[in-house]
């Protein structure tokens, strides 16, 4: 899609692509921050930008050379997609919402994620890269904003003010910052067991383990000629690590486009035959690889929901999978998968149900 911006005009697109209308690559935040910027004169000189998930606001002000903080393998691929689009030859300092900014910031651009605990774990970084008279331009869709974030906002900085609304979204600045204690920003979660799974903030089911989780740890069908096994968006590793506890000396491959969930994961299991993918499709494993893939795949996106990135990702199962082998997931009743798993594997079986979740296994 084109977008204009001070007489320049841009290609944005999404990665991965999508049939879905309705859903693009920027939203009136993004541009709100735009404007925001260019109607105070706001100068974009030592910039970081945070949740920038298509790369709409680097590519924009990539003449600034901005530091992009980026935490999933597919924020990434759209970068390079959008930068190749747009003839960049511009190779932009990046870094993520867990490494070290060694850099000191004037301006920090943050679109406003739907997780309290990212934004915290964001803001805190921001925070201390920031110089003394640095800013925080936070955009956000009114709709999505809760007094939750101005009360994370407050406790780093003495002045937090929102602009008026534009297209429904509005815009919150920073200023004056507070002096604060460093923070370390690991959750942990009781496991069955003296079990202590740690994740950093941001990562999904923060508080404990979530109820498709334990449902599907319950459920699943972990076979003894199950020798190599993929866990397919393994999030904090939970689920890995429960297969390892009954089969201690099977190959488990940890796949995740998030980085901030990989390397919770790391904290949670090791072992020789314990290894770790940061990537968001299977383009790296053989046809025909694994006895078993397990997997509680991504449905939703930030406030977006869009079943097509999961259908993607079940060709690919069955790309990877054996003869004979076994693709076994959770899901959300509502979503009826199995209309589209049928559509792919011979046979598939519901293994158990309840009110909320369902859990399917696929055969080759």
């Amino acid at each position: 899609m084109k977008y204009t911006y001070q007489e320049k005009t841009f290609t944005i697109d999404r990665y991965p692509t999508t049939d879905n209308k309705s859903l693009q690559a920027w939203s009136a935040a993004d541009e709100h921050i735009l404007n925001y910027l260019e109607e105070d004169e706001i100068a974009c000189e030592k910039v970081v930008i945070y949740n920038d998930r298509f790369g709409f606001l680097s590519t924009i002000l990539s003449e600034n050379k901005p530091t992009a903080i980026i935490d999933f393998k597919s924020q990434e691929k759209a970068f390079q997609i959008n930068f190749e689009d747009n003839e960049l030859k511009i190779e932009l300092p990046t870094n993520s919402s867990i490494g070290d900014l060694t850099d000191q910031y004037n301006l920090a651009l943050i679109k406003i994620p739907k997780s309290l605990d990212l934004f915290r774990l964001q803001l805190a970084q921001a925070h201390g890269a920031l110089s003394e008279n640095g800013e925080v331009i936070c955009g956000f869709m009114t709709k999505y904003f809760s007094k939750q974030y101005l009360t994370i906002a407050a406790e780093y900085f003495k002045d937090c003010s929102q602009s008026k609304a534009w297209k429904k979204s509005r815009i919150l600045i920073l200023k004056g910052k507070k002096v604060v204690e460093k923070e370390n920003l690991i959750t942990e979660i009781e496991f069955s067991g003296n079990k202590v799974f740690k994740q950093h903030y941001g990562v999904f089911s923060a508080k404990n383990i979530d109820h498709a989780t334990q449902f599907f740890i319950d459920n699943m069908d972990v076979r003894l000629d199950h020798n190599k096994i993929l866990d397919l968006g393994s999030g904090n590793g939970i689920l890995a690590y429960a297969i390892q506890e009954e089969k201690p000396l099977t190959e488990i491959h940890l796949l995740d486009d998030s980085l901030l969930a990989l390397e919770s994961s790391k904290m949670n299991i090791e072992g020789e035959k314990i290894l770790f993918h940061y990537n968001d499709c299977l383009a790296d494993f053989e046809d025909h690889s694994f006895d078993l893939i397990i997997s509680n795949p991504p449905f939703h996106f930030e406030h977006e929901t869009n079943i097509e990135v999961a259908l993607d990702l079940f060709k690919e199962v069955k790309r990877v999978l054996k003869k004979g082998g076994s693709f076994q997931m959770v899901t959300s009743n509502h979503l009826n998968s199995k209309t589209h798993l049928y559509k792919l594997f011979h046979k598939v079986d519901i293994v158990s149900q309840d009110l909320k979740f369902v859990v399917y296994n696929c055969h080759q």
